[in-house]
């Protein structure tokens, strides 16, 4: 894809849609995620979550058309996304919950955009242009002030911190290696949306196994905040925003698209001020305009996604 493609950049509408939908969304999962975290174990909530998302990506890829089965070598692929994306990731970002706030990790993951793009450099040839190394500086100055505001307010200690620092950087890591697997030619030759439902379903296998081993028996809780809970994230968290994202992945590359990463802090924060009663000081209001001024010089980059390649399966 050349840098004159439509579907090359962003800053294309419809490209700029489905990146704000998905920031909106996943901005709302971290109270979802927050409120998930009491009687039942992470990992059978995790579990849950994408018994439903699985489900409901079955039923998408059926209904837009797509065959359910996967082309040759595509079990594989989804098995690799189905540990990284859909465990690893998740197992992370879960437990790390216990030790920090959601907005601590919320704000972490603005990091995404780092690894995405060495990687995405290193095995997919992406190029990072002058714009988008200036960008993604200004931006991690605003997300440094995000991150000194939310632990001035977190009541965890300095220990609960690093760990739960630590653990939100093995999500990191753990998602940035999904991204960089989805956008290579072996997983692009399958169905999106079934490569998706297959990647869910191992994710489920994964996620249940590790949860008798580590936990015992499932557990559920009855409050109705918790179903809700459950479906949201498995049907707006995941059915609807992941085929959006890693469709990003795709045409604009994997640096651009963890721009996600960097605005979903910012839409956490607003919606912590519409249903928490956040109160914005001078400290979160200037690195929510840094984070979103970065971006846009960033996205002045417009770098762009390399012809095709063929890569290796694993």
């Amino acid at each position: 894809m050349s840098a004159g493609s439509d579907d090359s950049t962003l800053l294309t509408p419809r490209n700029l849609g489905a990146f704000l939908l998905v920031s909106v969304i996943w901005g709302g999962t971290w109270l979802v995620i927050k409120d998930q975290l009491g009687n039942v174990p992470a990992q059978w909530s995790i579990t849950y979550r994408f018994v439903v998302a699985c489900l409901g990506m079955f039923a998408l890829a059926k209904l837009r058309g797509e065959s359910l089965a996967l082309a040759k070598g595509g079990q594989r692929w989804a098995l690799l996304l189905g540990i990284t994306q859909f465990t690893l990731n998740f197992t992370f970002v879960y437990n790390a919950e216990h030790f920090i706030t959601s907005g601590l990790v919320a704000v972490m993951f603005a990091l995404l955009v780092v690894p995405n793009a060495l990687l995405g450099r290193l095995f997919l040839g992406q190029r990072i242009t002058p714009a988008f190394v200036l960008g993604s500086g200004i931006a991690a100055v605003g997300v440094a002030l995000l991150f000194t505001q939310e632990y001035r307010a977190s009541p965890a200690t300095l220990g609960e911190v690093l760990l739960g620092a630590g653990l939100t950087l093995g999500g990191i890591l753990s998602a940035s290696a999904a991204n960089i697997a989805q956008a290579m030619e072996g997983a692009k030759r399958q169905p999106l949306l079934t490569l998706l439902a297959w990647s869910m379903l191992w994710g489920v296998a994964i996620n249940a196994a590790l949860a008798f081993v580590t936990v015992g028996p499932p557990s559920f809780d009855p409050r109705p905040s918790y179903a809700l809970g459950i479906l949201y994230l498995g049907l707006l968290g995941s059915v609807v925003t992941f085929p959006l994202y890693y469709g990003l992945v795709r045409k604009v590359g994997a640096g651009q698209a963890a721009y996600t990463s960097v605005i979903v802090p910012v839409v956490a924060m607003i919606l912590s001020t519409l249903f928490e009663g956040y109160r914005w000081g001078l400290l979160p209001a200037a690195g929510a305009v840094l984070v979103l001024g970065g971006m846009v010089v960033a996205l002045k980059g417009r770098a762009a996604v390399p012809p095709r390649r063929a890569t290796p399966e694993p």
